[in-house]
C-alpha cells in the first residue's frame, strides 16, 4: 500500500488517535453493542455476526453442560456410594479418560466411530437435531469427569460427618440419606464450577466448532484469528469476560438455594 492508502486506512480505523483515545472509544461504542467492522467479513458488522453465532454456541454449550451435569452427578454419586469398590474404580476411571482426553481428540474419534464404523450421525453441520448430538457429547465428556471428580470427593467428605451417621442410626433409608442429605451438602464445591465451565463451553468450543462445522462464535474466532480479524477478537474476548463474570454471579446468588446458612 502507498503511504497515503496507509494514511485513510488508519483514520477510518482510528489508529492515527492516541492508544487511550482508541480504547476509550473502543469501550464506548462495545457498551452500545457496537463492535466496529469485520477486516475479513466486510460486508457485515461484527454485532449482526455475534448476534448469528453467539445464540448457536450458547445452545451448544447448554446442551453439553446438561449432558456433564447429568453424567457427571450421577458417576460421582455411584462412585461415592460405592467407595473403594467395583464401581467407584470404574467410575473414576471414567472420569479421568474423560478428563484426559483433548476435545479435539475425542472429536475425531467419535467422527470415525459413529460416522464411518456405525454411521449413526452426520459428520457435521447444524441443520437438524442429529447434527447437535457428537458436538454436544465432545464438548461435554470433559466437563462430566471434572464434575464426577467433585461430587464424589465432596460426597465422600459429607458422608464421614457426624449429622450422616446420626441420620443412618435413626433407621433412614440409604436412598433419602444419600439424596436428602449427603448430596444437597456436597454440591456447593460442584456448583463452584459450573459458572466458568458454562462460560468456557457456552461462547463456543473453538476447535470443537470448527471440526463438526458448527456455524459458533468460535468457529468465527478460529477463522478471525488466521485472517488477521483484530476486531472480531477483541469482540469475542471482551463477550467471552463479560459472559463469565455473569456467570460467576449467578453461581454466587446460587449458594443461598442450595444452603439456607448463607445469607447475602
Amino acid at each position: 500500500l502507498s503511504p497515503e492508502a496507509q494514511k485513510n486506512l488508519a483514520e477510518a480505523y482510528g489508529l492515527d488517535k492516541p492508544l487511550w483515545e482508541q480504547f476509550g472509544i473502543f469501550i464506548g461504542k462495545s457498551l452500545r453493542g457496537d463492535f466496529g467492522q469485520s477486516f475479513v467479513y466486510k460486508t457485515r458488522t461484527l454485532s449482526e455476526i455475534l448476534v448469528e453465532t453467539f445464540p448457536i454456541s450458547l445452545f451448544l454449550g447448554a446442551m453439553a453442560l446438561a449432558i456433564a451435569i447429568a453424567g457427571g452427578v450421577s458417576l460421582g454419586i455411584l462412585a461415592a456410594v460405592y467407595q473403594n469398590r467395583s464401581w467407584d474404580y470404574v467410575c473414576v476411571s471414567l472420569a479421568t479418560l474423560g478428563v484426559s482426553l483433548p476435545n479435539f481428540v475425542l472429536a475425531v474419534f467419535l467422527i470415525v466411530l459413529f460416522s464411518f464404523v456405525i454411521p449413526l450421525f452426520p459428520t457435521g453441520g447444524w441443520g437438524s437435531p442429529r447434527d447437535w448430538v457428537l458436538p454436544a457429547v465432545t464438548l461435554a465428556l470433559g466437563p462430566l469427569g471434572i464434575i464426577a471428580r467433585f461430587t464424589r470427593s465432596s460426597m465422600v467428605e459429607v458422608i464421614r460427618s457426624d449429622y450422616i451417621r446420626t441420620a443412618r442410626a435413626k433407621g433412614l433409608a440409604e436412598q433419602p440419606v444419600v439424596l436428602k442429605h449427603v448430596l444437597k451438602n456436597a454440591l456447593i464445591p460442584v456448583v463452584t464450577l459450573l459458572g466458568p465451565m458454562f462460560a468456557a463451553v457456552g461462547t463456543g468450543s473453538f476447535f470443537v466448532e470448527s471440526i463438526f462445522r458448527v456455524p459458533g462464535m468460535g468457529r468465527f474466532f478460529v477463522q478471525s484469528m488466521t485472517g488477521r480479524d483484530y476486531p472480531m477478537i477483541m469482540a469475542v474476548v471482551l463477550i467471552y469476560g463479560a459472559f463469565l463474570a455473569l456467570m460467576n454471579l449467578l453461581v454466587d446468588l446460587t449458594y443461598g438455594l442450595i444452603d439456607p446458612r448463607i445469607r447475602y
